[in-house]
């Protein structure tokens, strides 16, 4: 086999997507140490790259790589990733093998052909089977820049438990509803000790400020919101600086997996299923089992289709809460 010395990988968007694919960095260059390894993404993902060590040249969409590669790993495998693949000149090409129709029968007959609860980390991975490159069985990296941690640095204050909620989603049936999550918060900072960050993008800052108007006026010195005000690294930032994580399936849970904090994850219409639990790092999984219209979708609707949303509104902010607490004491 020809050597490889020069590779590119593929994933265009999102987040979370991204940032799953870190494993896959760090494998390649444990097994090229010699290559170089560059990436092509979306213009507004560049940043969760830039300071990753592994990596040689980012590429985006509106700069595409120019190079020839003994290898290209296509982790998107869509018309716009082989349009880029076809570009270049590439010596071989790996394609991550989605597998969209057993999503479509989950969604839609309820038929789960999937043989395990499988991470995407893992189904990636099998893209370089062919090449022999083995699993090193650890998790996803973020590399903050020091001017990133030095903006969150304030927001850890000795003797207390900081805990980040990650309360927003894209898709309204991923999202635990902003009155519940007030109700959670509530229990939580009778603790004196707790202190709670707000994370989200400016998307997000609306459903921050029911959050934080839900909850009684005691409490709301206790939380900082900082949605849509810091930069994806920095949020990167604060997450590391944090004790504890309280989720939604969004990017910014695969974030804080980056930096092995404990995850209290809530899921309603997504599915362990699909492969999107946190990878390689301690978490606790809150969802409803045994609703007959769950998975609704793969990727999260706008509405819940049955209209009484029991995928987030049955899950008990009281057994969270506890499960927060009991790990603060033994942490």
């Amino acid at each position: 086999m020809p050597a490889i010395k020069k590779i590119l990988i593929i994933r265009l968007s999102s987040i979370g997507d991204i940032i799953l694919t870190t494993p896959l960095i760090r494998r390649l260059q444990a097994a090229y140490p010699e290559a170089t390894i560059d990436y092509c993404t979306k213009p507004p993902f560049l940043t969760l790259l830039a300071s990753n060590p592994r990596l040689s040249a980012i590429y985006t969409t509106e700069q595409l790589p120019t190079e020839t590669y003994d290898l290209v790993v296509d982790l998107q495998n869509n018309h716009r990733s082989r349009t880029i693949v076809g570009s270049l000149n590439a010596k071989q090409t790996l394609k991550y093998q989605k597998e969209n129709w057993k999503k479509w029968l989950m969604v839609h007959c309820k038929i789960n052909l999937y043989s395990a609860t499988q991470s995407v980390v893992d189904r990636y991975q099998a893209a370089l089977n062919k090449l022999g490159v083995p699993d090193d069985l650890q998790g996803c990296e973020l590399y903050p820049s020091p001017s990133d941690q030095a903006f969150a640095e304030p927001y850890a204050i000795a003797g207390n438990k900081t805990l980040a909620l990650c309360f927003g989603a894209k898709h309204f049936t991923k999202r635990y509803p902003p009155q519940r999550f007030a109700a959670l918060l509530s229990i939580l900072l009778r603790d004196d000790s707790v202190r709670v960050l707000l994370l989200g993008g400016k998307e997000d800052a609306s459903q921050a400020l029911e959050i934080v108007n839900a909850l009684p006026a005691a409490c709301r010195s206790k939380v900082v919101n900082l949605s849509g005000s810091c930069s994806l690294m920095q949020t990167a930032a604060l997450l590391e600086q944090c004790d504890a994580v309280v989720t939604n399936d969004t990017g910014l849970m695969h974030m804080a997996s980056a930096f092995g904090k404990k995850l209290f994850v809530l899921f309603g219409s997504s599915s362990a299923t699909f492969g999107f639990l946190p990878y390689h790092t301690p978490y606790e999984l809150f969802e409803v089992e045994g609703l007959s219209c769950r998975p609704c979708s793969h990727i999260g609707r706008d509405r819940c289709p049955k209209g009484h949303f029991r995928c987030m509104n049955d899950l008990s902010e009281e057994l969270i809460a506890r499960r927060v607490l009991e790990h603060f004491q033994i942490s």
